[in-house]
């Protein structure tokens, strides 16, 4: 797989609005977690000039402490891997390369320790439809990488070892086995059909919303509780996306989509543990379930170690397997003992 730049075209008004996301990140850095009132001052249009004021009586507001700095890092940089992971699935599918170095390597620069990434290729889309959405959300996808890492600075971890082969031996082709969607040793090929692209983005897609679900309560800044909001809410769309149009496909042409993504929703659920923590896209025989929610109606969350059981294929604790390999890089890298 060639490492080149990206080149997902998108709308003329989407690209000015991402590019004032991407002027903002680099203004401001989202205070690269030092939390440097100067630089968010300065991101907001204010000046480096000291000016006078009237007198400001309120309570200011307490800065993060240096654990809370830290253990933000730690959630960004694990949010992090989950975006190498998806970003380098969505893009190879799309064009048929993978990230640039630039967008893997380690925050401080040192561009010879990142992982590879096993398998992937373009996919010929026969849907002009899916092609579109697919474009989309690979061209989102890159844009969570760059925010975080931005967000990171030089605490950016790289690009731990990635697998989205398509083989009998990949990831995807593990977690259709287990889900019985394909026998024992045969291989599920993400990259052979619109549906299986579908189905493979389905493995992926909601249990990174129920990752940033977990993952925002442990976030303690504001600022950083603001960005995890904005790309967890980005994810649930395409989540919801995906999981639409396997529900359209499957009630009008390709029963067995339904069937399949419920077949996967239950090897998720035997990864992470005893509690149902996952939905399949039909609620009952005449209904659809596109948001999958618990009884109040929020979103499902889990925790990193439960991510970390679907991910590495895994309900024991385990510091790698599945699509990463050799584990996640930073310091939230075991799953969960179930």
């Amino acid at each position: 797989m060639n490492d080149s730049d990206i080149l997902v075209p998108a709308p003329d008004a989407k690209e000015r609005r991402r590019a004032g996301r991407r002027h903002f990140l680099r203004s401001a850095s989202v205070a690269t977690l030092a939390f440097g009132g100067s630089a968010l001052l300065s991101a907001c249009g204010g000046s480096g000039t000291s000016t006078p004021s009237a007198t400001d009586s309120s309570t200011p507001t307490p800065s993060p402490s240096s654990t809370d700095t830290l253990n933000d890092q730690d959630s960004f940089n694990f949010l992090l891997n989950l975006a190498y992971l998806q970003a380098q699935f969505y893009t190879v599918a799309v064009t048929g390369a993978g990230l640039p170095t630039a967008l893997i390597a380690k925050g401080d620069g040192n561009q010879t320790v990142q992982g590879a990434v096993t398998g992937g290729r373009q996919v010929t889309f026969t849907d002009p439809l899916v092609a579109q959405y697919a474009r989309e959300i690979a061209a989102d996808k890159v844009a969570h990488v760059a925010f975080l890492r931005s967000a990171l600075g030089a605490a950016t971890v790289a690009q731990p070892a990635i697998n989205i082969d398509g083989s009998a031996s990949g990831a995807f082709s593990a977690l259709a086995q287990a889900a019985t969607v394909v026998a024992a040793g045969a291989a599920f090929d993400p990259y052979a059909s619109d549906e299986n692209f579908l189905l493979a983005a389905f493995m992926l897609e909601d249990v990174v919303v129920t990752a940033y679900t977990g993952r925002q309560s442990t976030i303690a800044t504001t600022l950083l509780i603001d960005a995890a909001a904005g790309i967890h809410a980005t994810t649930s769309y395409h989540a919801g996306l995906i999981r639409t149009v396997l529900y359209a496909k499957g009630s009008v042409s390709t029963p067995s989509l339904l069937t399949n993504a419920g077949l996967i929703s239950n090897a998720r659920d035997a990864f992470d543990g005893s509690t149902d923590l996952d939905q399949g896209i039909v609620g009952d025989s005449v209904t659809s379930n596109i948001s999958p929610l618990d009884s109040n109606g929020l979103a499902l969350a889990r925790t990193a170690g439960q991510v970390l059981n679907v991910l590495y294929l895994n309900k024991n604790a385990v510091v790698g397997g599945g699509f990463f390999p050799g584990g996640v890089n930073g310091n939230i890298k075991t799953s969960a003992a179930n």
